[in-house]
């Protein structure tokens, strides 16, 4: 009987695919094992094994697989039905999933060999110089890569030669799979057999008494092998007896050392094993986590509301350590990589090695070794710390999910897909686990308090901070007045001037919050009102001084700052609005003496590009940090007695049913970094509308005034939570197109949705990389079946796939768009 295997691939397919197995690897095989197979006319791809079965396909005749990658199952069969749940809800296909789920040096891909054809009859007369270049270098390599004849002729795109050289059959294709992983092997040396007693120690110390290096070297390794009673690795013995690698080498080739290379992990646990006991909680904490616990016990997932400052990590810290004692996983999910730098090493201090990370600033061989203890089991991943990815590990007993920051848009992932919102997809996994759902938030998210007022999940809440003191006094200041009465100093009110004087006096830290990086969104002429664009994107190109360049934030697309005007010539350009480099160099010219520093996404670049900052500001480096939205998400700051809030109103007039909600949160997230040990800290908000509703409720820490507010217009226009969205975009790169097509499929769905169809509209940016974008919102009612409604999509997907005029326009679906 002949044996089959369905396999999912990394690409956007719906189906999957059926190849044939021999009855030897079929054995061998099991669902989550990896397969490399032929796909197309000679792509080879990793594939992953879905089931094992002797069932033909229909449709088609199945290929045989081109080799077996793994001996285990790399994903488990959890993993398997939540990948499938999130294809299924997020309106994608498993193997998109597949493709963001596991880091990408698991997903082998094929190198293109080329080989000299030895049959084909060659005059060489008929070659061109290139060609002739590629056919003598295989006169002498049998095979070459794509990227070694790329090098040869000193050229990227080598395609076309090769293309010619097919032609004349003079070479001809193979494709080979490749590891892209590599485990790290650390050098080991110790003694040989023959020098383990004393007397052949003695002995070989004699025969050395000449070669003094090398006898230091194995007066050195004794010495450091009687401490540890274990080989040594080369690069410790090296600084022990100070002396080079090649002394070393020579002891091996002599046989007096024995070497061996042993697979250590690349991310190492570097406090030793000393370790803090946790915090005894305060009365606050301590009912906050009785009620937890009574919610857990309910089996309801739990939203712990507490005030910022508040002590939320160290109840957490309580669950985890009840949960590891069981030997079951703990996740924490963070919204920002900023945040994970201060959390690591707080939860190191409590649980040493047992901690890991995950995130996408760790490269992917780290990324692959925390998969693989992970899926062991081992006691060195037990609790994972990580951003949105971390839900895709390979968890084999997960006790708790921590969804901290619960509220934030991080959260969710806009492209490519799958486009899951990570606290709401991480509800769903730990259900299929069995484990614990704790979000916890100073601000949650109108969705979440929306499920506790419904009685959907549990509540727990910290009314007070941390060693009680007191909440931020929030200022309001009215640079509308202090502008027209021309007290501003650049950006700069008078008030807030004067405050951080005094703070600084005190030998106290400021945060500065000013949503916009660059130095200024647009450089105008100020004789014809010209602004450079951006060619690609419909927006203006961003002043960033520090470069001297526009740059788009779209596309990454820059020029060098220009001398005059591109339309008329002249030279009076002005720059109009502020961004974090603005403020930065106020700063500097407004108190030369303060150390100013700036956290935005120019200057967090690289791996340990978030955590120079973080630590340096901590350790009191710099007086003054000025900062984008990524200063606001839960960081903690013993030092900060000021806070000033640049700019509020950009936050509010944003054309988006969130801008108010976001706005609370983000502005009473920022103000919580002041004052956070004993003295009560300061908030000032610049404002041209201080009377403002929010600016009003953020002063006054009222959560439940503005949820209320906007869960009373939300039910009037029909947005979440009273109505879920679907948002469908469309791009394409001709805008005609792109407009008939966006018009087609929002008359199909009006005939069976009505009114509940919103658009098609362009939004704020409607082109991106040369390509042009409308929106359809899509309204429905929580009576409706949101499967039902889905598979309505699908079938007019289907009719509009099936005209050849819109086959070229790209239709992306965003479930529970926020």
């Amino acid at each position: 009987m002949p044996f089959f295997i369905n396999v999912i691939l990394p690409i956007p397919l719906e189906k999957e695919f059926t190849y044939s197995i021999s009855s030897a690897e079929a054995q061998l095989l099991k669902p989550g094992m990896r397969v490399a197979v032929p796909f197309g006319k000679s792509k080879i791809y990793t594939a992953l094994v879905m089931a094992v079965h002797q069932t033909a396909p229909t449709v088609y005749e199945a290929k045989e697989i081109d080799q077996i990658i793994d001996e285990e199952p790399l994903v488990t069969p959890m993993q398997l039905q939540f990948w499938n749940w999130l294809a299924q809800y997020y309106m994608c296909t498993v193997g998109e999933v597949f493709r963001a789920a596991t880091p990408s040096a698991f997903l082998l891909e094929s190198e293109t060999l080329i080989h000299r054809n030895e049959k084909a009859i060659i005059d060489e007369s008929d070659l061109k110089d290139e060609e002739f270049l590629v056919f003598e270098a295989l006169q002498y390599q049998s095979v070459l890569r794509v990227r070694e004849i790329s090098d040869i002729l000193e050229r990227k795109n080598v395609i076309p030669i090769l293309n010619r050289l097919l032609e004349k059959d003079i070479i001809f294709l193979k494709e080979e799979v490749y590891e892209q992983y590599k485990p790290k092997l650390v050098r080991y040396v110790q003694l040989g057999k023959d020098y383990h007693t004393e007397e052949q120690l003695e002995a070989l110390l004699q025969s050395l008494s000449r070669a003094h290096k090398q006898r230091e070297v194995v007066l050195s390794l004794f010495q450091l092998q009687a401490m540890t009673k274990k080989p040594v690795k080369v690069t410790d013995l090296s600084k022990a007896a100070n002396c080079s690698p090649g002394i070393i080498k020579t002891l091996i080739d002599k046989g007096i050392l024995e070497e061996q290379f042993i697979r250590t992990d690349r991310i190492v646990f570097e406090g030793g094993d000393q370790q803090e006991a946790l915090k005894s909680l305060n009365e606050y904490q301590e009912q906050a986590l009785q009620d937890i616990e009574k919610s857990f016990a309910m089996g309801k997932v739990t939203l712990l509301h507490g005030v910022t400052s508040s002590g939320k990590t160290e109840v957490y810290v309580k669950l985890i350590q009840e949960v590891i004692k069981t030997g079951q996983q703990a996740l924490y999910l963070l919204p920002e990589i900023a945040l994970t730098t201060q959390l690591i090493a707080r939860l190191q201090t409590y649980f040493g090695e047992k901690v890991a990370v995950y995130h996408s600033k760790y490269n992917v061989q780290e990324r692959i070794e925390v998969w693989n203890n992970v899926l062991g089991k081992k006691e060195k991943a037990q609790i994972i710390i990580g951003a949105r990815s971390a839900i895709f590990l390979p968890f084999q007993n997960l006790g708790l999910i921590i969804v901290d920051e619960e509220h934030e848009s991080s959260f969710k992932q806009y492209d490519p897909a799958p486009r899951y919102h990570a606290r709401d997809a991480a509800i769903v996994l730990g259900n299929f686990h069995g484990s614990k759902v704790l979000l916890g938030s100073a601000t949650p998210s109108v969705e979440s308090f929306y499920n506790v007022k419904t009685s959907k999940y549990g509540y727990a809440q910290i009314k007070r901070r941390y060693g009680n003191v007191l909440m931020p006094e929030m200022e309001l200041v009215n640079i509308k007045e202090q502008s027209r009465k021309k007290r501003m100093k650049g950006h700069f009110s008078e008030r807030l001037m004067e405050e951080i004087a005094e703070t600084l006096e005190n030998g106290e830290q400021v945060i500065l919050f000013q949503n916009r990086r660059g130095y200024a969104p647009i450089l105008e002429c100020t004789t014809c009102g010209h602004t450079p664009q951006c060619p690609n994107c419909d927006v203006s190109l961003t002043y960033h001084q520090l470069r001297k360049q526009l740059r788009c934030h779209y596309c990454s697309h820059h020029i060098a700052l220009q001398t005059s005007c591109q339309a008329c010539g002249s030279t009076t350009l002005d720059t109009k609005g502020f961004g974090t480099e603005q403020v930065e160099k106020e700063l500097q010219s407004l108190f030369p003496e303060a150390k100013v520093g700036r956290m935005d996404l120019d200057t967090t670049k690289g791996k340990f590009g978030y955590e120079k900052i973080i630590t340096a500001f901590e350790q009191q480096e710099i007086d003054i940090l000025v900062g984008t939205q990524m200063l606001t998400k839960g960081l903690d700051f013993r030092n900060v007695n000021l806070v000033g809030i640049m700019q509020a109103d950009t936050l509010l007039n944003f054309p988006d049913y969130r801008a108010h909600e976001r706005s609370f949160q983000l502005l009473t997230q920022v103000a919580g970094r002041a004052g956070r040990t004993q003295k009560r800290g300061k908030v000032l908000i610049q404002s041209y509308d201080p009377d403002h509703r929010i600016l009003q409720q953020v002063t006054t820490h009222d959560y439940d005034e503005m949820f209320k507010e906007q869960l009373y217009e939300r039910e009037q226009f029909k947005y979440p939570p009273a109505n879920r969205i679907i948002r469908i975009t469309f791009k394409h790169k001709d805008y005609n197109v792109l407009n008939e097509a966006a018009d087609w499929f929002a008359k199909s769905l009006r005939a069976g949705f009505g009114e509940m169809v919103l658009g098609p509209e362009y939004p704020p940016v409607a082109r991106i990389r040369n390509q042009y974008l409308k929106n359809i919102l899509l309204k429905i009612e929580k009576k409706h079946s949101l499967a039902k409604t889905k598979n309505n999509i699908m079938r007019i997907q289907k009719s509009f796939d099936a005209i050849s005029y819109y086959r070229g326009v790209r239709v992306i679906y965003n479930v529970d768009h926020i």
